[in-house]
C-alpha cells in the first residue's frame, strides 16, 4: 500500500511556500551548473591580460594537479623564469605564450582564473596559482576539476583539427551551407561541433537559431545557403554582444575585478521554457538534442 502524505489545512499554505521555494531554488542551480563558453573566456581573457602579460613568471604553485588531463609534470620548473610574451584564445582554451613554449588553459566546466595578490588566502578548490614580478597570482579555481594546465614547447595536440573562429572573417553561410550537405544531425549540435565552428556552446546557439528562426531539431542539410547566412550573422552578433556585456553568468563565474557579468538579462529562449516568447508570446517549448536542453519557439522557429 502506498502512503499518501496528508497536510493539515492549516499547514498547507505554509508547506506550498517551502514547496514553491525549494523548486525555485534547484531550478536556479539548474543555471549555475551551465559551463564557461566562449564569451566567459574571451571576457576572462581580456581582464587578466593587463596584469599577466609581459611579467615574469617567477614561481607556480600546484596543489592539485589532478585535472581533466593531469596537469604536465615539473611545470614549475619549465616554466619558471620564463616570460609571458602574450595572451590569445583559440575555441575556449586560453593560451599563454611564453619564451620557449606555451601553457594551455580550459576552464572545464566550473573553472576561473583571477589575479590576487600573492598573499590572499586560498579558498576551496584553488589549485593553481602562477605568482608573477608584478606582486601579482593568477589564481585557478575549479571545483570540478574539469579543466587543464598543460606546457608544451610545441603545437598543442588540443589545437588540432578545429574549425574556424565564429567571428572570424573564416567563419560565414557559404562555409556552414557547404559543410552541411549531406549532414542529416540536427542543425543545433551541427554549429556545436568543433571541427565546423569552434567556441558556439549551448546558450548561444539556442539564442542565435531563435534570431534565425530556426528549429534546433531541423536537419543541418535541409537549411538553404540564404537561412544559413542569417545564421552566421547571427552568431557572430549574439557572442559579439556577449563579450562586450562582459559573459553569461549562469554559474557561478565573475569578471576578473570580481562583478557578475549581465548577458543573462538578455537571453531570449535559454532557461525560458514553459515562458511567453518575446516575439509572438506563445509558450517557448524545450527538447533534448544531444543530451542538452534546446528550448525554442514552435511558432517563429520553423
Amino acid at each position: 500500500m502506498k502512503k499518501i502524505l496528508v497536510i493539515p489545512f492549516c499547514l498547507a499554505p505554509s508547506y506550498y511556500v517551502i514547496l514553491k521555494v525549494l523548486i525555485t531554488i534547484a531550478l536556479f542551480s539548474v543555471h549555475l551548473t551551465a559551463m564557461p563558453e566562449l564569451p566567459e573566456v574571451e571576457t576572462t581573457l581580456r581582464g587578466i591580460a593587463p596584469y599577466v602579460e609581459g611579467q615574469k613568471i617567477t614561481d607556480l604553485t600546484v596543489k592539485q594537479s589532478a585535472l581533466r588531463w593531469p596537469v604536465t609534470e615539473n611545470i614549475q620548473e619549465i616554466v619558471r623564469g620564463q616570460n609571458i610574451q602574450q595572451l590569445t584564445r583559440r575555441a575556449k582554451y586560453i593560451i599563454l605564450k611564453l619564451d620557449r613554449g606555451s601553457i594551455l588553459i580550459h576552464l572545464g566546466m566550473s573553472g576561473s582564473l583571477r589575479v590576487v595578490e600573492p598573499s590572499a588566502s586560498w579558498r576551496k578548490h584553488d589549485h593553481i596559482e602562477m605568482q608573477l614580478n608584478n606582486n601579482r597570482a593568477l589564481r585557478y579555481h575549479d571545483p570540478r576539476r574539469f579543466g587543464c594546465w598543460l606546457w608544451s614547447s610545441v603545437e598543442h595536440g588540443q589545437l588540432k583539427n578545429l574549425g574556424p573562429e565564429p567571428l572570424s572573417d573564416a567563419f560565414d553561410g557559404d562555409l556552414l551551407y557547404s559543410v552541411s550537405r549531406n549532414r542529416k544531425l540536427a542543425v543545433k549540435p551541427f554549429i556545436m561541433t568543433n571541427a565546423v565552428v569552434v567556441g558556439v556552446g549551448n546558450i548561444y546557439a539556442t539564442e542565435a537559431l531563435f534570431r534565425s528562426g530556426i528549429r534546433p531539431d531541423r536537419a543541418a542539410c535541409n537549411i538553404s545557403k540564404k537561412r544559413y547566412g542569417l545564421l552566421a550573422k547571427n552568431i557572430k552578433d549574439v557572442l559579439a554582444a556577449a563579450i562586450h556585456q562582459g559573459g553569461t553568468t549562469l554559474r557561478d563565474f565573475v569578471n576578473s575585478d570580481g562583478q557578475p557579468g549581465y548577458f543573462q538579462q538578455s537571453l531570449d529562449v535559454y532557461g525560458r521554457a514553459g515562458e511567453p516568447c518575446n516575439q509572438c508570446k506563445n509558450s517557448l517549448k524545450e527538447l533534448r538534442l544531444g543530451q542538452r536542453s534546446s528550448v525554442f519557439c514552435p511558432s517563429c522557429q520553423t
